[in-house]
This record gives C-alpha cells, sequence and structure tokens, in this order.
C-alpha cells in the first residue's frame, strides 16, 4: 500500500476515493523507561526507550489505518497526519493519532 502525506500521487492517477481512515494507539509509560529517561535528562543525550515506544506506537496506528483502508478496497492512503498526544494525570500515556484518505489508484 502507497502512503502519502501529499494529497495526490506523483505519475498516478486517482481512480476512486474510499473516504477518511484512520488510525490510534494509547501505549503506558511504565516506571523503568521514566527512570531512564531522567538518568538521560540529567546527563543529556537520548532517552532511547521512549523513542522505541514511540516509533512502535506510530507503527501500530499506521498499520491499523492501513487495515481499515484495506478493508475498504483502497490501496494507497493519501493526506496523512500524524499526531501524538500525552494523556493521563501524569501525563503517562501516549496516544498517536493518524488520518488520511483511501483511494485507489
Amino acid at each position: 500500500m502507497l502512503l502519502t502525506t501529499t494529497p495526490t500521487i506523483e505519475g498516478h492517477t486517482i481512480q476512486q476515493y474510499y473516504g477518511i481512515v484512520s488510525g490510534e494507539v494509547i501505549i503506558g509509560a511504565n516506571f523503568l523507561k521514566d527512570l531512564a529517561a531522567s538518568i538521560h535528562d540529567f546527563f543529556g543525550g537520548r532517552a532511547s526507550s521512549y523513542e522505541k515506544t514511540l516509533i512502535e506506537a506510530k507503527d501500530s496506528a499506521i498499520q491499523e489505518m492501513m487495515n481499515r483502508a484495506t478493508q475498504m478496497g483502497a490501496n494507497a492512503i493519501i493526506g496523512i497526519d500524524l499526531d501524538y498526544e500525552a494523556l493521563g494525570d501524569t501525563n503517562s500515556m501516549l496516544m498517536v493519532s493518524c488520518s488520511g484518505t483511501a483511494v485507489r489508484i
């Protein structure tokens, strides 16, 4: 399946529009990741445990969106937008949502 943030796919004509598709994932951050991140914040550097969690959440949300588009009969998604949000009283949950337009090219 072709995925793009652009409203068109160069070299392809859109044959059919199926509508908006989305994917959502909410992942909790655990104590060990919080501890590792705070150490990185103190000494500097990247918080790789959070980065891995963020990548996993993004990939899962995109996969969910692709599954929904496939069920509609689409073979591409255009105009994809990704959003990230911290949730919960202590911002210990991460929500990743993505949406786009399912099309057939």
